[in-house]
């Protein structure tokens, strides 16, 4: 196998940094020692020779105008929820269903949350909720609610959430159902009805008849 020196790659990573540091919207990297809290959260770090650095990379997050977005996120070190937390999860994932977004799915799963949304329209500024928002209001509000009402401090959620926009090939009703069927997979319950904590979007037939009262 072809050695790379070592010389080369701490030049390598150094070059990294300092072009992300100066392109605007490239992924930034945050340096600092690593500590054991680090290590055993299995963060990424980087051991050149005499340089180490840890670093942070936010992922990045694509956001499509009117389309579908399959996002994903953990609890912190994988702390698994009581069932109160899943039930305020579960509320906040559904809160602004409406008014920031078209929540069409969201299942609240011991260690992670999985919902698909479409972002909306802010009439106020003329533009879309961004994901940041969408998120931010979710897994905050979720997370102080949480502790208050486990009698906690400290992170519920992982800070990086998982998310993709749905392929014009996909089938939205295909990716709901394999979200509706998770907790059957890991044999939580035989069916999804069965399960508490998820929400699905009932839509209404447009040509289904009036009814007069």
């Amino acid at each position: 196998m072809r050695r790379f020196p070592i010389r080369h790659a701490a030049v390598s990573f150094l070059a990294l940094v300092i072009f992300a540091e100066r392109v605007p919207g490239y992924p930034k990297y945050e340096r600092r020692s690593l500590s054991p809290q680090d290590s055993r959260g299995g963060c990424p770090y980087v051991a050149l020779g005499d340089l180490m650095a840890f670093y942070r990379r936010n992922l990045p997050h694509l956001q499509r105008d009117d389309k579908p977005h399959f996002v994903t996120f953990c609890t912190h070190r994988r702390w698994i929820l009581p069932d109160d937390a899943r039930s305020i999860a579960l509320s906040y994932c559904i809160h602004d269903d409406g008014v920031k977004m078209k929540l069409y799915v969201a299942i609240v799963m011991p260690d992670h949350v999985h919902a698909i949304f479409t972002p909306l329209v802010d009439d106020c500024r003329l533009s879309i909720y961004s994901l940041a928002e969408i998120m931010g209001a979710m897994k905050g509000v979720s997370a102080q609610k949480i502790n208050q009402q486990l009698g906690r401090s400290g992170r519920v959620w992982q800070s990086e959430s998982f998310d993709r926009v749905l392929r014009s090939s996909e089938s939205l009703d295909a990716k709901v159902a394999y979200i509706l069927e998770n907790p059957v997979r890991k044999a939580y319950v035989k069916r999804w009805e069965d399960y508490p904590w998820l929400w699905r979007r009932r839509e209404e037939n447009p040509y289904a008849p009036t009814q007069v009262t």
